[in-house]
C-alpha cells in the first residue's frame, strides 16, 4: 500500500498548490530583500489582521540597518565556513540515512538488487544537487514562486511514477522511467519544498 501513501502525499501537495497563490509573500522578505515597505505592511495586515505592527516593522528595519553591510554569501563561501560544519555534518547525516527509505519503491520498480545502491546514491546526488540550486536561486525568484512550480512539478511527477510503475511488468523500460522521476521528484522537492 505504498503507492497510497505516496498519493496521498501528492493529495497534499495538491491542495497547498491551489491555496499558495491567496498567501501573501513573506513580510521580512519583501522588506529586507525586496525593499517593499508597503508590500510588507500589507501583508502583515493579511497574515495577521488588522492591527498595529509598528514594533515589528521596526525590528525588521532595525535588522536590515544590521545587515546592510554584511554580504550574502553563496554556496561555496558557506561550505567553507568552519562555523557551519556541525549543521553541514548533521544534515549530511540525514541525507544520507534517508537514501533507506526509497530501496523499496527501487524493489516495486523490479529493479536488481545489484544496481540498488547505486540508484540510492543518485537519490542522494539528487537531493544535493537540488538543495544547492535553489539556495542560488531562491534569493532572484523567492520563497512563493519556488514553492508554486515545486508543488506543480510535484504532482506531476507523482502521476508520471505511479503510471511508470504501474506499466514496469509490461515493458522493461519503464522500470528505469521510474528511477528518472524518483529523481526528478526530489529534485522537484528540493528546490520547491
Amino acid at each position: 500500500m505504498w503507492n497510497v501513501l505516496l498519493s496521498f502525499s501528492g493529495l497534499v501537495a495538491l491542495i497547498q498548490l491551489l491555496f499558495l497563490p491567496f498567501f501573501p509573500e513573506s513580510p521580512p522578505y519583501l522588506l529586507l530583500q525586496k525593499g517593499d515597505k508597503a508590500g510588507c505592511m500589507k501583508a502583515m495586515k493579511q497574515l495577521w489582521g488588522e492591527g498595529n505592527y509598528h514594533t515589528e516593522f521596526d525590528d525588521m528595519m532595525k535588522e536590515k540597518a544590521v545587515t546592510k553591510g554584511t554580504k550574502i554569501m553563496n554556496v561555496l563561501e558557506v561550505l567553507k565556513e568552519p562555523s557551519v560544519y556541525p549543521q553541514l555534518s548533521t544534515m549530511l547525516l540525514l541525507l544520507l540515512s534517508l537514501q533507506l527509505c526509497g530501496l523499496k519503491i527501487f524493489r516495486t520498480a523490479n529493479l536488481r538488487e545489484s544496481t540498488i545502491p547505486y540508484v540510492s546514491l543518485g537519490v542522494a546526488i539528487s537531493e544535493l544537487a537540488s538543495v544547492t540550486f535553489c539556495s542560488s536561486i531562491i534569493d532572484r525568484f523567492g520563497r512563493r514562486v519556488l514553492l508554486w512550480g515545486g508543488y506543480l512539478l510535484m504532482a506531476l511527477i507523482l502521476v508520471l511514477l505511479e503510471t511508470s510503475l504501474l506499466l514496469s511488468d509490461q515493458f522493461l523500460w519503464m522500470r528505469y522511467c521510474s528511477v528518472i522521476f524518483i529523481f526528478l521528484f526530489i529534485i522537484a522537492y528540493g528546490i520547491g519544498p
